[in-house]
């Protein structure tokens, strides 16, 4: 390693703690093996969720989490989809933040026809995310208005915009218990949609999750492989997975080039700059 260019890819999904130090442990024996530069790609970024102080007495987990990475010796960090973008500024090392939506806009493309599609926020916090996939595919857009009564419950109030008679497709980072979204995909059929499919990030689906799915309304639901699926999700008639490998496989190289890596992301680009660059996953 003395004097490398060393890229660590981990996902710091459950189980959290364990993934964590082990990339903590990797990221020190690095350092003290002299690499030149290490970079820490991170698909899944655990305890993002815990970016602020809710309540007294309560840690912001994603700050000390950037912290330990820090402290362990990376020198850089390339991500993927953090649940808040603030993220970034909890470390004082360069942060690359990549994002799927190239990934899933190709997908939606190859499996749903586009003419008369509604992209839909699960919650009025997605909006800016939604609306970027939106805009990526020429999309009308729609939003849930869902009031929590307390975590991990989702009541679904009102949509939002039109979707009598078109086909949604609600798109979030993260689909966990799954409550949230299919609350939403049962209101978007309650409010006369033709259809309901879902796209998602990171699919941590936690308890219930599988079972929710099964039984709701939505058609299919469709994550990347930023967090290992198990034998379940993988035998899950409506559950589908695609790869962000090739996208951050491109900015890998990206990086080791020192070439740009919000170009990546602009309308239009990346299948083709991985195609013609021939990155692979």
């Amino acid at each position: 390693m003395r004097g490398q260019d060393v890229f660590v890819i981990q996902s710091t999904s459950y189980p959290a703690n364990d993934n964590i130090m082990e990339l903590l442990i990797i990221l020190d024996a690095l350092k003290r093996a002299s690499a030149k530069r290490v970079t820490t790609v991170i698909p899944y970024y655990g305890y993002a969720r815990q970016d602020r102080k809710p309540g007294p007495r309560t840690p912001i987990s994603a700050r000390l989490v950037a912290n330990l990475i820090e402290s362990a010796g990376a020198d850089r960090v390339l991500a993927l989809d953090l649940h808040a973008g603030q993220i970034q500024g909890f470390f004082d090392i360069p942060v690359d933040h990549v994002f799927a939506s190239p990934v899933i806009a190709e997908d939606i493309k190859e499996h749903y026809e586009t003419e008369g599609l509604v992209i839909v926020s699960p919650d009025v916090g997605g909006v800016v995310r939604a609306r970027a996939l939106a805009k990526r595919l020429d999309a009308d857009l729609a939003i849930v208005d869902k009031r929590r009564e307390k975590a991990g419950v989702a009541e679904v109030m009102n949509i939002i915009g039109e979707v009598d008679g078109r086909h949604c497709i609600l798109f979030d980072d993260i689909v966990d218990s799954a409550g949230t979204i299919c609350n939403a995909a049962q209101a978007l059929m309650d409010e006369g949609a033709a259809s309901v499919s879902a796209y998602a990030t990171h699919g941590v689906l936690s308890g219930p999750a599988l079972e929710r799915i099964a039984k709701s309304a939505l058609k299919e639901l469709v994550i990347t492989d930023s967090i290992e699926g198990n034998d379940a999700i993988h035998s899950a008639e409506k559950i589908r997975c695609v790869s962000i490998a090739p996208l951050l496989a491109e900015a890998v190289r990206r990086v080791t080039e020192e070439t740009s890596i919000s170009s990546l992301l602009q309308d239009g680009g990346p299948y083709e700059l991985i195609g013609n660059k021939g990155a692979t996953s």
